[in-house]
């Protein structure tokens, strides 16, 4: 036998720590990275006469663990956007850096399996670091309120893809039938 005995209290807070890494939490949020993202035309500014159509695809997640109780992750979901607004007579092209933040929990369930939690950005929540080319388009950008709508329509579309069944799956992690399958592979063949 290797490995000194502990209590149960310990070996749970050791079990989930070895359980919900950064490397796995990133890995489960970095099944959404390259899934295209699709904007417009949608309306922007007075009026909602300027169009705007966006083209981009969600980029590789970062983060890191930042509390132990619960087991908590700060992620960063980046997605870089290259937009136009078409004012009719004149286009105008962008370029968009936009940090998605995610906290990430992990919970114990009393039927001992790990749920993990992700708290949806908002459109307060998400950065936008814009790169317009000239000085027409930085100014056409503010007046036509572009970084707003577009903070609102990913923050929408991330809380959407978090909502879709393949990652609500995959955030429950059911140790206990885990055991049971082991349990049931132990012992001679056929009993």
């Amino acid at each position: 036998m290797s490995g000194e005995l502990i209590d149960y209290r310990s070996w749970g807070v050791e079990f989930f720590h070895r359980a919900v890494t950064e490397e796995r939490v990133l890995r489960g949020v970095n099944v959404m990275s390259g899934r295209p993202i699709d904007v417009g035309p949608m309306g922007v500014g007075p009026g909602r006469l300027v169009k705007v159509t966006a083209t981009g695809e969600i980029g590789t997640a970062t983060g890191r663990r930042v509390t132990d109780d619960p087991v908590s992750f700060h992620v960063t979901l980046p997605v870089p956007i290259e937009f136009m607004i078409d004012l009719g007579m004149d286009k105008q092209r962008f370029n968009a850096l936009l940090e998605v933040p995610l906290t990430i929990t992990a919970r114990a369930r009393d039927d001992l399996a790990i749920v993990i939690e992700i708290t949806p950005p908002t459109k307060e929540t998400v950065r936008v670091e814009l790169q317009a080319q000239g000085l027409r388009a930085q100014l056409l950008g503010a007046a036509a309120g572009v970084e707003g709508e577009l903070k609102r329509f990913v923050a929408r579309y991330v809380t959407k893809e978090l909502a879709k069944p393949y990652l609500q799956d995959a955030m429950v992690i059911d140790v206990g039938a885990a055991i049971e399958r082991a349990a049931r592979s132990v012992g001679p063949s056929g009993s």
